[in-house]
C-alpha cells in the first residue's frame, strides 16, 4: 500500500502564528490553519480536528460499504459525518470524543441489522483503530 503525505508550513508562535497544510499525495490545498481558529470559530481555516473528521468519515464510509456488501446488502448511498471534539485531558489538549453519524439507503436490510453492521464498521475502520485512544467514539445509524 502507498504512503500518503501531508505537509504543514508554520510561521510564528502558537497564539499568533499561521500555517498552511498541503495534502501532498492528492495535490490539494494549501489550507490555512491557526490556533485561535482551532480553539474557536473556524473563520475560513481548517484544524487538525477537522482533518481527522474528514479522514474518519471517509474511512468509515468505505468500511461500512464493504461490510454491507459482504452481508449481501450493498448500499445505494451512505452519508457519513464525523464530529471531532477538542477538549483537555491530564496532559493538555486532546480529542475527547468523535461522533459518527451515518444515513444510509440500503435495500433489503432492517434498521436493527443496519445499526449492528454500522457498529461493526466502526471497529474495522483503520482510522477508528488509529484513534483507539479517544475516550468516546460513537455511531448513530439511520436507515433511510
Amino acid at each position: 500500500m502507498p504512503t500518503r503525505d501531508a505537509t504543514t508550513q508554520w510561521q510564528g508562535d502558537l497564539q499568533t502564528g499561521t500555517g498552511l497544510v498541503t495534502l501532498d499525495s492528492s495535490n490539494a490545498g494549501p489550507f490555512p490553519v491557526t490556533f485561535p481558529s482551532r480553539a474557536g470559530e473556524p473563520d475560513g481555516h481548517t484544524s487538525p480536528e477537522e482533518l481527522v473528521a474528514a479522514a474518519h468519515s471517509a474511512c468509515y464510509a468505505m468500511s461500512l460499504s464493504n461490510i454491507l456488501s459482504k452481508a449481501g446488502t450493498p448500499p445505494t448511498s451512505l452519508s457519513v459525518s464525523a464530529g471531532v471534539e477538542l477538549g483537555r485531558d491530564d496532559i493538555g489538549l486532546a480529542i475527547t470524543s468523535i461522533k459518527l453519524t451515518v444515513d444510509g439507503t440500503v435495500p433489503g436490510i432492517t434498521a436493527d441489522a443496519f445499526a449492528a453492521l454500522a457498529a461493526e464498521a466502526k471497529a474495522g475502520c483503520p482510522i477508528s483503530k488509529a484513534l483507539a485512544g479517544v475516550a468516546s467514539i460513537t455511531v448513530t445509524a439511520t436507515l433511510l
